[in-house]
């Protein structure tokens, strides 16, 4: 199937040209002809599936259509769970709109940073992208009005209430028209969605592609046994003999990823760490020069993967195992995307061995614990 039978206008066709996009993914064939059509969409898919662009897409068509908003009062919102999401959100709907014969105005607003600047640049937005506690500051500070609202999309509906945000949530939601367009998107439909999605929706067409665990085939998992204090030395050591170009270290706390990263800098390997006490400024330039190439090695916490979409990322190292069997499936599905086959790689202490068993069994995969102590770490 072509985009071109999907059902987008001759401009959106000629910015996926331009941008060399040559197929749908899965996700964006079953999403666009509906969200065009007006339909309200249950979504059920992982970050990197392609769903970001499957609906920025219509959306773009739709709102193209139509005179702008009046000023302050956006047309399309986007709510999402962290920051680095909310930007690489925004940057997808600015990539393919920038030549359209309407320019339509997209922003991306979350906390860490200053209120004031964004409260200047909401004029005249009419896509807003946003983590739901600055998008009620703005609201409040009359920044930005809800009440002419088209299009609500909800994405990682699931992670957003995992991290708490269920009464923001809810402040948000009352501050929108009743009469709109929602679009909800989740990685699983728990428990604690489908209240949100009962309420939201209506008569929804249910979409569903394949999940992370079902795409681990394409990763080629190792996992080494190694004493605590060899871990940082087996970690140099890998990287340097496996010569890899881009890495992706994740650590199970902001203390952890600093040291990493200091022991990674003073061993010659250029590495930065991006958690949640790091200033946005500096997550944003961090995460933007690893994804150019400029940086080997982004040593991450769990909280701060999320937004970390890079489709030809070769490696993921474990250098401690998340305390979720999801959390370890959503990190090594940082690799192996776009049918691109990756290596994710986890050092496992004795202390973490039975959980690294009880990660399998939920995996339903088998990784062969193999022994560190033949490599000569001396030196690294």
């Amino acid at each position: 199937m072509s985009f071109s039978s999907l059902g987008l206008s001759a401009p959106l066709l000629a910015a996926l040209t331009g941008q060399n996009y040559k197929e749908p993914f899965p996700i964006q064939e079953l999403v666009i002809p509906p969200v065009l059509a007006g339909k309200d969409i249950l979504g059920i898919a992982q970050t990197g599936s392609g769903k970001t662009a499957g609906f920025a897409l219509p959306i773009l068509d739709l709102l193209q259509k139509q005179v702008e908003s009046k000023n302050r009062h956006i047309r399309a919102l986007v709510l999402v769970p962290t920051r680095e999401l909310a930007i690489q959100t925004a940057d997808v709907f600015q990539k393919f709109g920038a030549k359209l014969p309407r320019q339509i105005k997209t922003m991306a607003v979350h906390g860490g940073v200053s209120i004031n600047p964004q409260m200047i640049q909401m004029q005249h937005v009419e896509i807003l992208v946003a983590t739901p506690g600055r998008l009620i500051e703005l609201v409040v500070s009359k920044a930005v009005h809800l009440a002419d609202v088209e299009i609500l999309v909800l994405d990682e509906a699931d992670k957003m209430l995992n991290l708490g945000f269920r009464m923001e949530l809810n402040q948000v939601l009352e501050q929108l028209p009743e009469k709109k367009q929602n679009l909800l998107f989740s990685a699983t439909l728990g428990m604690d969605v489908g209240p949100m999605a009962r309420l939201l929706l209506h008569d929804p067409v249910r979409i569903e592609v394949q999940s992370e665990t079902e795409n681990i085939d394409l990763i080629t998992q190792t996992a080494y046994a190694v004493a605590p204090d060899r871990k940082g030395p087996l970690l140099r050591y890998l990287i340097l003999k496996q010569d890899m170009p881009q890495v992706l270290v994740f650590t199970s706390s902001v203390h952890k990823a600093d040291a990493v990263t200091t022991k990674l800098r003073t061993n010659g390997i250029l590495a930065e760490a991006i958690h949640s006490k790091k200033t946005q400024g500096g997550r944003t330039e961090a995460l933007r020069k690893f994804k150019t190439g400029a940086l080997r090695v982004l040593v991450a916490t769990d909280l701060a993967s999320r937004g970390i979409d890079i489709p030809f990322l070769p490696f993921v190292i474990n250098y401690e195992l998340p305390r979720s069997p999801k959390d370890y499936i959503h990190r090594i599905g940082r690799t192996g995307r776009a049918e691109n086959p990756g290596d994710a790689i986890s050092l496992v202490s004795p202390g973490e061995e039975h959980h690294f068993k009880v990660i399998q069994k939920k995996m339903g995969k088998i990784v062969l614990l193999q022994e560190s102590n033949e490599f000569d770490l001396k030196g690294y």
